[in-house]
């Protein structure tokens, strides 16, 4: 993994703040040409965002069809997922039609833990976090009916996706606070100082 130059390396020009949000400064770490950052391919790659995490779905197949279990509260990837007098989970699904992109998304105080159930998405997430290690780091991560991971996504990391292939997808996602539009932050899917690069790639 290349180096990453700490936040106050970086020129003022360099960084567009977002403010600071629950005591976590914000920002874009400008980009001039469009890229998806580092391609995650195996579960333990040192090129994942600092606080993201993945692990694998386990599929028992049979006769009938196939059994997963997404989550157990307390446990894995859902160790924090634990009801308190901060924390209130919630779970979700979407239903999303082939080749929309739903982006760019963040939470100062909400972990999100995704799992793409049917269908493919490809899923971008960029860390926001201006003094964490791996601040302005891209990942691009494909998941879903071919590689059935879970994706942990801590608060101050962008993140969005895009359907894949020709069916729509369903994301199951799990968050450890209740649905609060003040902590519903968006920037704009193709926003060029982000710079990612949502084209199919032909190569």
């Amino acid at each position: 993994m290349m180096a990453q130059v700490s936040a106050t390396q970086r020129s003022d020009e360099e960084i567009v703040s977002l403010g600071t949000r629950n005591g976590m400064e914000l920002a874009i770490l400008k980009r001039t040409e469009k890229s998806m950052g580092r391609i995650i391919a195996k579960l333990d790659s040192t090129d994942l965002i600092d606080g993201v995490r993945v692990e694998p779905l386990q599929i028992y197949p049979d006769d009938r069809g196939f059994f997963t279990e997404i989550a157990r509260l307390g446990r894995g990837l859902a160790s924090d997922m634990v009801p308190d007098s901060t924390r209130k989970i919630q779970i979700s699904l979407t239903l999303t039609y082939p080749n929309t992109i739903k982006a760019i998304h963040y939470h100062s105080e909400q972990t999100d833990l995704w799992a793409p159930v049917t269908g493919m998405v490809q899923v971008f997430l960029y860390d926001l976090r201006r003094h964490s290690k791996t601040f302005g780091l891209i990942n691009t991560i494909y998941a879903g009916r071919f590689r059935p991971w879970e994706i942990l996504i801590p608060p101050g990391v962008g993140h969005g996706y895009k359907a894949l292939g020709v069916e729509p997808i369903q994301l199951l996602y799990m968050t450890d606070r209740h649905y609060n539009p003040a902590d519903e932050l968006r920037l704009p899917y193709n926003d060029p100082n982000i710079a990612y690069d949502w084209e199919t790639q032909h190569k």
